[in-house]
């Protein structure tokens, strides 16, 4: 068995050993930095050649929230961090509810902050943790695992797909992912290659999955009517900066002064989408409020 993991684990690209860093402890700090930046600049391409993917994976998740459902991130160390990152900061930019989107990492909230590496390996918790989630149908599940072998993730989406969720795996190896019958329904695989510091998938394989997080939640958002051109216009003014975002948001898109922009998002109760079609449409918070509701919540057809 462990012979077998041994052999598993070396046909693996993010297990490889990069030959441009064996010297790698002979290199002054400048230049362990302009090898880092060398390789982190193929990045770019390894995600592009997955677009079709990603957008797939994209159009499940806004699919899911038309229909009540939730996309859900689960991963191991820093893969599962990443997912944990990508929903915290839903909330705050797109005014989530923060239900909507989950980030589950194996072992518990504690590996956040300390690493458990053994958690990854137990396949039964991976299971547990979809049920104790309440995963339905209607949800989309997004695996993260560079090594695409984690048994943590390949248990929890195995079971997401027998509940009848839509199944995603990003990760950092190309390559079957298992039994074809247990295989997601998309995966996603940008292939970064050997790590500079042989096996840290929190470098290069982390950084190309942060990317690709990052496209599947602002597509879907984009989807799902968060944002007018390329304004953030559901985010939620939690802080002082976000506060004035929202002012200058109304400003840019209305032409309103600031203290016109901040009676508007007074009247709308601080909603930005509200205080634009106030603005637009020349109507009052109410009106505004119907016809983003008959709108689907894009501002765009509210104020057609």
């Amino acid at each position: 068995m462990d012979s077998n993991l041994f052999r598993e684990l070396a046909a693996l690209s993010t297990e490889g050993v990069l030959d441009a860093s064996r010297e790698l402890d002979t290199l002054s700090t400048l230049e362990v930095v302009r090898l880092m930046n060398g390789e982190d600049r193929r990045l770019a391409s390894a995600v592009e050649a997955c677009l079709p993917e990603i957008a797939r994976v994209a159009d499940a998740a806004a699919a899911s929230f038309a229909r009540g459902g939730r996309l859900v991130y689960v991963g191991a160390g820093t893969s599962g961090r990443l997912g944990v990152l990508d929903a915290a900061e839903c909330p705050p930019t797109f005014g989530t509810d923060p239900a909507e989107v989950v980030g589950i990492i194996a072992g518990g909230r504690e590996s956040m902050f300390r690493a458990q590496e053994g958690a990854e390996d137990d396949a039964d918790a991976g299971r547990v943790a979809i049920d104790d989630a309440r995963v339905s149908s209607a949800d989309t599940v997004v695996g993260i695992a560079a090594s695409r072998r984690t048994p943590w993730v390949r248990a929890a989406l195995i079971r997401a797909r027998e509940i009848g969720a839509f199944t995603a795996l990003v990760t950092c190896n190309p390559g079957p992912v298992g039994d074809a019958a247990d295989d997601p329904d998309v995966v996603v695989a940008p292939d970064t290659g050997p790590e500079v510091l042989s096996g840290s998938t929190r470098l290069k394989a982390g950084s190309a999955q942060k990317m690709c997080l990052n496209m599947i939640s602002t597509a879907a958002m984009v989807r799902r009517g968060k944002t007018y051109g390329n304004l953030m216009v559901d985010l939620r003014p939690g802080s002082a900066k976000l506060v004035q975002r929202s002012r200058r948001i109304v400003m840019q898109v209305t032409g309103a002064e600031y203290k016109e922009a901040e009676r508007l998002l007074a009247a709308a109760g601080g909603r930005v989408k509200i205080a634009l079609v106030m603005a637009l449409r020349g109507v009052d918070a109410a009106e505004a409020e119907r016809r983003l509701a008959a709108a689907g919540g894009f501002v765009r057809r509210a104020i057609s």
